[in-house]
């Protein structure tokens, strides 16, 4: 049976590092809730960055309520396990979104990725694709806790990652909490 994976945790915590790793190493295909953002960014002929990401997300939230995301991503989903592929999601934020995947997939897992605000802050200010300030990534920070109450679906995880030290450190963390052996 296909699994299903969804990676949960704030800005710059090492969610796209443990779904690098997982769609890498073990054959999960991804499903990435943002890419739905940067999609219509591009056919919009906006910049991609931290002001129009945020203006698009609402945007769908208004349209399709606060679980846009998982709604307009169930079919990819859906297609991809039916076909026995397992599936990593990068993107759940909202609590409703994690509603709708809990009904929809109860035998979903869901995969917390914790880093301290401070690391986490150094992380996205010196990544390499769509950097933020500290002042940036604050903002970030309220607006996915007050707005999008992404600290539900956290709290709800059904493994809880820290990912304050090394790649390898993360990497065998995850192969032990999904219970894969490492060679």
């Amino acid at each position: 049976m296909a699994k299903l994976i969804a990676v949960v945790g704030m800005p710059g915590s090492g969610k796209g590092e443990v779904v690098t790793y997982l769609t890498s190493q073990f054959d999960y295909r991804l499903i990435y809730f943002g890419g739905t953002v940067i999609n219509l960014l591009k056919d919009q002929g906006l910049e991609v960055n931290e002001t129009n990401e945020r203006s698009i997300r609402e945007q769908l939230r208004q349209q399709h309520g606060m679980a846009a995301m998982a709604i307009l991503n169930l079919p990819a989903i859906r297609e991809k396990l039916a076909k026995g592929e397992n599936v990593v999601i990068d993107g759940l934020y909202s609590w409703q979104e994690y509603l709708i995947l809990r009904t929809e997939f109860p035998d979903m897992v869901e995969l917390a990725v914790w880093a301290p605000p401070e690391l986490r802050y150094q992380r996205l200010a010196t990544r390499p694709e769509r950097p933020l300030t500290r002042e940036q990534a604050i903002s970030r920070d309220y607006a996915q806790l007050e707005n999008l109450h992404t600290g539900g679906p956290i709290a709800m995880a059904d493994v809880m990652v820290c990912n304050d030290s090394t790649l390898d450190d993360l990497h065998q963390t995850i192969d032990f909490e999904i219970g894969v052996v490492r060679a």
